[in-house]
């Protein structure tokens, strides 16, 4: 199957490769609430698939995804649920049996290069260290597969800029760097936290290319976290919308871009720029912001945003139902004409 055919139907005939099962972490500081920053997340993903976790910043997806990969500080953090990589509980692994996993079957592109990368460390020195941690690999065929790396992410002058500092390199270079880093392996599964924020057009879809032909190539499970639809649309197979914490719809890409039922969902796509819309017509923010989400204890995280709220919107929390096939939402009042979106028609 092709690329684009897997994309355009979301097939995938493995197992599950990553199970996230009722996942909530808590923020608790001396004398202070606490701040419950994931909230019962769960998904699935599997070998050759991709997952996109989509919402606004401060939603949870990059807590998510650091408490996966076991990257959350000790002290003031209460990580619970199961966290499945080929039926082992990452959530109980030693840190020595994380270490052995992270860089050789499971790999993270972080959202912020200059706070990854270490920035007295040399380039070539933190590219060649993965490969000769888990692939053995050592001296002058160590630095051939870094050029070569680097080369593939467009970076330009590949062999020089071993040799150079992170703050020597642009804000996109150095993004680049880390999505070579996090490639070297070539993972069995990658969880991507806005991997093109910082990179202009022409490598951002050169680095998209690489991550299908990631997948869909070698089977890479791809946990995709962007606020940009755009990617979303050409890349994902299923999609999940997380507001406060909390997967508030989920579905197969279409269901959610031609289907999305939930407020936010339709918010969150009625505020992407249409090509082909009327010049001086206005674009249809979502009010607000997500500081002004309720706790879940007392409704609807949504509520205060929300131009469908209703009395039963507060007091006591949607659950997270079923509406058709394999398509979720929690909402209690859902929109009845969900937005035209024209953003797939122009990418599949």
């Amino acid at each position: 199957m092709t690329a684009r055919a897997r994309v355009a139907t979301g097939a995938s005939t493995s197992q599950p490769l990553l199970r996230v099962e009722d996942l909530s972490v808590v923020f608790q500081r001396k004398r202070e609430t606490a701040t419950r920053a994931v909230d019962g997340v769960s998904f699935s993903v599997a070998p050759g698939q991709t997952l996109g976790l989509v919402g606004e910043s401060g939603c949870g997806k990059s807590v998510t995804s650091l408490a996966i990969m076991g990257l959350l500080p000790k002290r003031g953090v209460q990580v619970s649920g199961r966290v499945l990589y080929e039926d082992r509980n990452l959530l109980e692994l030693s840190d020595g049996e994380l270490r052995n996993l992270r860089g050789a079957e499971i790999a993270m592109i972080f959202q912020d290069p200059l706070s990854a990368l270490n920035p007295v460390i040399p380039i070539g020195i933190q590219v060649t260290e993965v490969l000769s941690r888990h692939r053995g690999m050592k001296g002058d065929a160590a630095s051939a597969e870094a050029v070569n790396l680097l080369d593939r992410v467009g970076i330009p002058d590949p062999k020089r800029r071993l040799t150079e500092y992170p703050h020597q390199l642009s804000g996109g270079m150095r993004q680049r760097a880390l999505i070579a880093m996090a490639l070297a392996c070539q993972p069995r599964l990658l969880i991507a936290d806005e991997p093109t924020t910082a990179l202009d057009v022409t490598i951002q879809a050169q680095i998209l290319e690489l991550l299908r032909e990631l997948v869909v190539g070698s089977d890479t499970a791809l946990v995709l976290i962007t606020h940009d639809l755009g990617v979303v649309a050409g890349l994902c197979d299923t999609v999940h919308v997380m507001y406060a914490g909390r997967i508030i719809e989920n579905a197969e890409r279409r269901e959610v871009f031609y289907q999305g039922r939930h407020p936010y969902t339709g918010g969150l796509l009625g505020s992407i720029p249409r090509l082909d819309a009327v010049r001086g017509e206005t674009l249809h923010p979502i009010r607000g912001s997500a500081r002004d989400a309720i706790p879940w204890s007392e409704g609807c995280a949504f509520a205060p945003r929300c131009d469908n709220v209703a009395d039963d919107c507060v007091g006591q929390a949607p659950g997270l139902s079923t509406i058709a096939g394999g398509h979720q939402l929690r909402c209690l009042h859902p929109l009845d004409h969900p937005p035209e979106v024209a953003i797939l028609e122009t990418i599949v």
